[in-house]
């Protein structure tokens, strides 16, 4: 089962950088160039330049690492940074509106430390996607550097007694300690629930760290920095043998409880590159083969029918959107015309949208494994985008537009032991860095 600790997080001091909205970020990964320049403007505290070190003239190898290990000493020794004074856990909420539509939830989590352990069918850290070398590295040139985790490792856990649910509500019923709303309008709160002593808090933080080290957590998002913090806690071991229970075994975790609470996933639609007009209108000419087929009057039908997805638990139904410079259509997919295709993985991740539209797309137009790897799919968040993207470049041939992959078929793959394909899943809203920072000391 997994082992979750309290922690003293690292935190920034109000008195030191006033709005603490300004000094948070977004997760490294969503960032590009001219936001990461925009977040260093915006204050020069703002946890950016200790998650997204960058290159800078006359750097060598690895400098802009070094760089922000010598930031982080800085902003401890000046009190930009102060630890806090008990082990803790962080009750996180974040209210917002699901994409494209005007539904609010409110999502909730606590922050905490995850013993670090190797993946297996018997563990209790269970993976959902393949991770590529060059992010784990930049990660974990981060990590070596600095000794610290900067964001988190999302994991999902299963309560269904809906005593968790309860017990972060009571919570947040309270006064917040840090309450932000960031440039997508993502409302953040957390408190700060200490876990020594034997009062009310600490009760119900050990109870929240019970619900969830009762059975297996599956990795939502931060495969990248969770592979990261194994190799780094290899290393570490090899050097430090003889201390008991060392911090580097443990990497910072937001735990989010995945029954009582309408978590979301966005989809990510697929654009295929390469195939000129006459291939593409014999994709959607041969599609009968493995879907029942409903065409479309107008892209924007179809971009309608699948603008909003992620607003509820409709994904799943093998449904996806197709659209050519020869015409569109609604796609259901028959599943027993699949059956005969060679299919890898247990019934799970066979059964998977993404996984059904794989088979599909090497039936039918021949891209396989290797085609995919040589950049044959480019991926979209936006379903106008990926439609427009087919009108507007000549080297899109057609775009797939999908549903959101659910959250139990996503335990359901992990739990099998299987991993799903290539941008399976993009849960929302992404945690903020800067909360709370993961030292690696007690």
């Amino acid at each position: 089962m997994p082992d979750l600790r309290p922690f003293r997080a690292l935190r920034f001091e109000p008195s030191r950088v006033g709005d603490l909205g300004m000094v948070v970020a977004p997760p490294y990964d969503v960032i590009d160039a001219p936001t990461r320049t925009a977040l260093i403007t915006r204050h020069p505290a703002n946890v950016v330049r200790l998650d997204l070190p960058v290159e800078e003239a006359g750097d060598g190898s690895d400098d802009r690492y070094r760089r922000a290990a010598r930031t982080l000493a800085t902003w401890r020794s000046d009190g930009t940074l102060r630890k806090d004074p008990h082990p803790s856990i962080y009750i996180y909420e974040q209210r917002y509106l699901v994409p494209g539509t005007d539904i609010e939830r409110v999502q909730r989590g606590f922050f905490a430390r995850l013993r670090l352990e190797s993946y297996g069918p018997e563990g209790g850290v269970l993976p959902h996607e393949r991770t590529l070398s060059g992010p784990k590295e930049d990660r974990y040139k981060l990590l070596r550097a600095t000794g610290v985790n900067t964001s988190p490792v999302v994991a999902l856990f299963d309560d269904p007694s809906g005593a968790t649910e309860e017990r972060l509500a009571a919570v947040a019923a309270g006064p917040p300690d840090v309450d932000v709303t960031d440039d997508d309008g993502v409302c953040h709160r957390m408190w700060a629930l200490p876990a020594a002593g034997d009062g009310p808090a600490s009760v119900v933080a050990g109870q929240l760290l019970a619900a969830a080290g009762a059975g297996p957590i599956t990795i939502a998002d931060g495969h990248h920095r969770y592979e990261t913090a194994l190799r780094y806690r290899d290393e570490r071991r090899m050097t430090r043998s003889c201390e008991e229970d060392p911090a580097f075994d443990y990497v910072l975790a937001l735990l989010l409880e995945a029954t009582s609470q309408a978590l979301t996933v966005l989809p990510t639609h697929r654009l295929i590159r390469g195939i000129g007009i006459g291939a593409a209108a014999e994709l959607l000419a041969r599609a009968p083969e493995l879907f029942d087929v409903a065409p479309v009057a107008s892209s924007a039908d179809l971009v309608a029918a699948f603008s909003a997805t992620g607003a509820d638990d409709a994904g799943g139904r093998g449904r996806f959107g197709l659209w050519t410079r020869a015409g569109g259509a609604v796609l259901t997919a028959r599943r027993s015309a699949f059956e005969p295709l060679p299919a890898a993985g247990g019934d799970a991740v066979r059964a998977l949208d993404v996984s059904l539209l794989g088979l599909a797309l090497e039936h039918l137009a021949g891209i396989d494994a290797d085609a995919v790897a040589a950049g044959a799919i480019e991926y979209s968040k936006s379903a106008a985008d990926a439609v427009a993207a087919v009108d507007s470049d000549d080297d899109v041939g057609a775009a797939f537009l999908l549903e959101p992959t659910p959250v139990p078929a996503i335990e359901a793959v992990a739990r099998e032991g299987d991993v799903m394909p290539q941008k399976s899943t993009y849960f929302y809203p992404k945690a903020l860095t800067g909360l709370v920072i993961n030292p690696h000391e007690w």
